[in-house]
């Protein structure tokens, strides 16, 4: 929101106070705490009838500052919250002097100038990050004197913002306007289903807005050289988060708001559904799943999207009978097919469905100021909302589930939870302004923690379309209602990119996208995409995706990629773990890895998967695609080729695509390629890229357990490989190196892609090249 005309006034109607002189300053052990003026105090007479800002620093947490600004302090503050980490025993410094205060947590330091007007600066490690200066925070009132608090933080030169969710306006977000606000506006748009108020610079920082109601950024926008962010109110509360470089930032903050559970190692797989509104019953399930079998593409997981239930009942969590006669049975049927389930559902309960009149009699539904069950006619006739503030109504909501569960349903596509109304009243008391935003975080975490407490740690998943901050407790979430064409795929991976700087670690899209019907190019060129990704998932709206309606080309390509997925899946299972331990997205910005690498501030139509594969998808039915490589010396990990870094403008087939190992790596690749639940270590043949000095992979158990640890080191002409773990065969293959001089601790034998070294367990191996 834009207070200001132009650098120097003030938009008519509004006052505008800024701190001008600190009147006061307290230390105590653990906080700092400004008092501020907002004009000069020349006479005692000042004082009087005057405003004074108050601004208190403290640590929740190592390397997070927390600071608080308000005005009036006596306003009731409401729920919802978000849950926030704080250590209890953290010791952090204070310090005093004539010129300045000082508060230091871990490596991340405030400083207040005392005697300067308003100056206060962040730094990490000695580095100055950033700072709030003149005319910085403000305390505002409006025309009709609503109440905001801003606060500015310096735009240094050369710094970029990424994250506020998953956006698909362009990647990085200087110069944008953006409203934290969920909204059902597709991905074609500036609204966004999943809005958090976190936000990454390249300059190795983050700053978190802890409000769940509409926070207004201005990035650049309004003042071009400072980040502004504001809040209805009296009151400003935000956090910045230190680390030595982005990676560690996105640690430090999913430490503070949670950090992604592990999805189960099946998620990994090919999902296929029902699509939207086309017409389908057990047959025709059968009929796709089989002619999936029939042409040997690996399916792992069948989703029912939203007409299982009968039309005008959602949610009811009742199968339509006259469609499928028999649920519990053919759920047995699939499963014995080995296919896992899910099922669609949303949070709203339809007039005609029987748990309108449940929950309409215990105050399950989200009431208006009048007393009555608020409802309207968008997507279900009558619809109401179930309240989640209500302890009695979650239960009444996960105990309909359970009973899903218990037929045989593994997981469920939690839709909606955008179009929150304002105007209401919840059980708690909760602000219903606040509660827009948040509502779809006590929706995912009611299902999440249903189908944890049903199948157990790491067996529980969503696949939801809404979300804030915290909400990456629950994965995993997929990027909405995308087009079938080639601007909404790249539109689609600007949003993930974006949602994996913002501390969500798994995501997903609709292959081929949702609205409309792809041309075959299409669909083949983002199936490479949608298997190169954390989950992949085959989904429309009007009409099926299975590849033999496209042409007979995508069924082989679906095929090859869906197996090239299961191979990696040691590799994919391993960093899936480092993420929910570390709070890393596996599909990275190139800038998260590669920050001392300015070109790679920008790039938004490639990334990381994982820390050492790079993918650049293709957006074009010819083929061509521009792309960057960072410095050093990478392999294409089909075709074994190397590159030398820098810009790249290649074609491919539909069968291929830049699909590069990085150098000084190993990508652990397994011996299955039908599915991506598997015995990760047995058997599995480690590829190393390029060592230049040290490099190490680890392999997992479906379980998280470690299994098989290796590390390579390399001296001039000497490789030392080091194994620990398991007792299971495994080999490591030397990339692009086809002959050695010599080798102890394992047999040896040439490969197309270099020589392998073949190992039973625990192992020491010397090469000599």
């Amino acid at each position: 929101m834009k207070f200001t005309d132009g650098y120097w006034m003030v938009r008519e109607g509004y006052s505008v106070q800024n701190p001008v002189e600190i009147r006061d300053l307290q230390k105590t052990d653990d906080s700092l705490t400004a008092y501020s003026a907002t004009k000069k105090v020349l006479s005692r007479g000042d004082t009087l009838n005057a405003t004074l800002l108050t601004a208190k620093y403290s640590s929740p947490m190592e390397n997070v500052i927390r600071v608080q600004l308000f005005h009036h302090a006596g306003k009731v503050k409401k729920g919802p919250e978000f849950e926030l980490y704080n250590d209890n025993h953290l010791k952090v410094q204070t310090k005093e002097n004539d010129e300045e205060a000082v508060l230091t947590s871990g490596k991340l330091s405030v400083k207040i100038r005392k005697n300067e007007g308003w100056n206060v600066s962040f730094l990490y490690d000695g580095r100055r990050l950033t700072g709030s200066g003149y005319k910085g925070p403000a305390y505002i009132q409006d025309p009709n004197k609503q109440s905001y608090f801003r606060e500015q933080l310096e735009l240094g030169i050369g710094e970029y913002v990424y994250g506020l969710g998953e956006r698909f306006t362009p990647f990085v977000k200087n110069g944008q306007v953006v409203d934290i606000w969920n909204e059902d506006g597709g991905t074609s748009s500036e609204q966004a289903y999943k809005n958090v108020p976190f936000y990454l610079s390249n300059f190795g920082y983050g700053v978190f807005v802890n409000h769940p109601e509409k926070v207004s950024y201005e990035i650049a926008s309004e003042t071009v050289s400072k980040v502004q962010f504001s809040v209805e109110g009296e009151y400003l509360e935000y956090y910045i988060i230190g680390g030595a470089n982005p990676k560690e930032v996105l640690e430090n903050y999913t430490t503070l708001t949670g950090k992604p559970a592990l999805p189960p190692a099946w998620s990994f797989g090919l999902w296929l559904t029902t699509s939207f509104t086309t017409s389908y019953d057990e047959d025709t399930v059968n009929h796709f799943i089989d002619g999936m079998a029939d042409r040997n593409i690996p399916l792992h997981v069948f989703h029912f999207d939203c007409f299982w239930m009968k039309e005008y009942q959602w949610c009811d969590f009742e199968w339509d009978k006259d469609v499928f006669p028999d649920p519990e049975g053919m759920l047995k049927r699939l499963k014995d097919k080995g296919l896992k389930i899910c099922v669609w559902i949303n949070p709203y309960i339809a007039q005609k469905s029987y748990m309108f009149q449940e929950g309409m009699e215990n105050g399950y539904l989200v009431k208006t100021k009048e007393g009555d069950v608020w409802q309207w006619d968008m997507w279900q006739a009558g619809m109401g909302l179930v309240d989640f503030t209500n302890p009695d109504a979650v239960k009444w909501f996960q105990d309909k589930l359970e009973r899903l569960v218990d037929t045989g349903v593994d997981c469920f596509k939690t839709d909606f939870g955008e179009r929150i109304p304002t105007d209401v009243v919840y059980f708690d008391g909760s602000d219903p302004v606040k509660m827009h935003n948040y509502y779809t975080h006590l929706y995912n975490k009611a299902v999440f923690e249903l189908l944890e407490r049903k199948l157990g740690k790491n067996e529980a998943m969503l696949f939801a379309r809404s979300a804030t901050a915290g909400g990456q407790q629950f994965p995993v979430h997929w990027g909405g209602d995308c087009s079938s064409n080639y601007d909404s795929m790249a539109e689609t991976l600007r949003g993930g990119l974006s949602l994996g700087l913002s501390g969500f670690g798994y995501w997903s899209h609709d292959i081929s996208g949702f609205e409309q019907t792809a041309p075959p190019d299409v669909y083949k060129r983002w199936v490479a995409f949608g298997l190169l990704s954390s989950h992949s998932r085959l989904h429309g709206s009007d009409s099926y995706r299975v590849p033999w309606l496209f042409d007979e080309e995508s069924v082989d390509v679906l095929r090859h990629f869906t197996k090239l997925k299961s191979t990696i899946m040691p590799y994919l299972f391993s960093t899936a773990v480092e993420g929910s331990s570390k709070g890393l997205p596996m599909m990275r910005a190139m800038m998260l890895e590669f920050n001392e690498d300015p070109t790679c501030d920008f790039l938004d139509r490639q990334y990381m998967l994982g820390d050492s594969l790079l993918v650049a998808p293709i957006f074009s039915e010819d083929g061509f695609v521009k792309y960057y490589v960072p410095q050093g010396k990478w392999t294409h990990f089909l075709t074994g080729e190397t590159v030398e870094g820098g810009w790249k403008n290649e074609q491919y087939d539909f069968f291929n695509l830049p699909l590069l190992a990085r150098p000084n790596s190993i990508i652990a690749v397994g011996s299955n390629d039908q599915r991506p639940d598997y015995d990760y270590a047995d058997g599995v043949t480690l590829h190393l890229f390029e060592l230049e000095n040290e490099a190490s992979a680890r392999v997992f158990s479906t379980a998280a357990e470690l299994e098989l640890e290796v590390t390579a080191k390399r001296n001039g002409q000497t490789i030392e490989i080091a194994s620990s773990g398991a007792g299971k065969p495994w080999s490591i293959i030397l990339r692009g190196i086809q002959e050695v001089a010599s080798v102890e601790g394992a047999k040896a034998e040439k490969t197309e892609l270099g020589v392998r070294l073949v190992a039973e367990g625990t192992a020491q191996i010397k090469v000599q090249l």
